[in-house]
């Protein structure tokens, strides 16, 4: 659809919503297993979210679209600089939601332009959709040995869209896999998150753990998770697709020097006006500044520099307990 290439997406495939059957036995093992973790609403709603015809039973097509995010700069690069922070890529600008969905509504409107009468439903994260195997069955590029998304010409810095449409569309074919022998995105993951080639256990996924998990992480894992302190590139950046990656043409997720890689100190700091005052627009806002100091402190206590030691000290009385006690397991670990 080159309408979509005109509102700045890569790709544009299109897919039924009944494209993937095999879904809701894949999500009710997830599920059974545990490995959704805290996130509850993973379990919610599951007739909607493992069939997506369900979800809105008069859609007769589903168009899936690809933003590219692609770095200008090597995120691994900041990973073990002990007084600096690894904040993920797609979340060192602007929040990704915003900007996809005004992108969808305006091609969503040109859509009904062309087919009046007919509806649509635009989604970005924002309801019960498992937006990567319905972009895999659409032929956007196919589920990676870490489950994400990959592409043969989009690489893995990518964000999906969906439309949902009761317009009839000629289906896309899906694309096969092609991971082959690789292993890279399953070796370098520093909690060793996937159980197996195309599971994840997103207990032990850092982005999981720094963004979802609220409260305490557990001990074990807490050395694991280095100076990563909101999301984990690793998986992402180490596929040699990669080189096939498209440059972002969006500005606005181009990095913010101050967060390509923060100082610890200076992040631990924060209050909750000054936290929210950084990260203004920024999909790191909505996990509150506890939950973000939280794992400031875990990045302190893995830094083994003794020059923060006093930073994490002013923290061991925090109000909130969580924060305390990263703070003081940091000092532990630091003596």
């Amino acid at each position: 659809m080159a309408r979509a290439l005109e509102e700045g997406f890569a790709k544009c495939r299109v897919t039924r919503p009944d494209a993937v059957p095999e879904l809701p036995a894949r999500l009710d093992e997830f599920v059974a297993q545990g490995r959704h973790g805290q996130m509850g609403w993973m379990a919610e709603r599951m007739g909607w979210r493992g069939n997506p015809a369900a979800l809105w039973p008069e859609a007769r097509s589903v168009i899936m679209l690809a933003e590219v995010y692609t770095p200008a700069h090597d995120p691994m690069q900041v990973i073990g600089q002990r007084d600096r922070g690894a904040i993920s890529v797609y979340a060192q600008n602007r929040d990704y939601h915003d900007l996809v969905k005004k992108r969808l509504k305006r091609l969503g409107r040109w859509l009904l332009e062309q087919a009046p009468g007919d509806e649509i439903k635009v989604f970005v994260d924002t309801a019960p959709v498992m937006e990567k195997p319905l972009a895999a069955a659409a032929g956007l590029g196919w589920q990676g040995k870490h489950t994400n998304l990959l592409s043969r010409d989009l690489g893995s810095w990518f964000f999906l869209g969906a439309i949902f449409t009761t317009i009839e569309l000629e289906p896309d074919p899906p694309e096969n896999g092609n991971c082959g022998s690789c292993r890279a995105c399953l070796d370098v993951c520093p909690t060793a998150a996937f159980p197996a080639p195309n599971q994840l256990d997103a207990r032990r996924c850092i982005s999981y753990l720094t963004i979802e998990h609220h409260g305490p992480v557990e001990e074990e894992l807490r050395p694991l998770m280095g100076n990563r302190i909101y999301g984990c590139d690793d998986c992402l950046a180490v596929c040699p697709w990669n080189k096939f990656a498209q440059t972002a043409s969006e500005a606005r997720y181009a990095a913010r020097p101050e967060l390509v890689a923060p100082r610890l100190a200076e992040l631990a700091v924060l209050d909750d006006a000054a936290f929210r005052a950084l990260f203004s627009g920024s999909p790191v806002k909505r996990v509150g500044r506890n939950r973000f100091v939280r794992n400031v402190l875990y990045a302190i206590g893995n830094s083994g520099d003794p020059a923060l030691m006093a930073v994490a000290q002013g923290l061991c009385e925090d109000e909130d307990d969580t924060v305390a006690d990263a703070a003081c397991w940091a000092v532990g670990r630091l003596r």
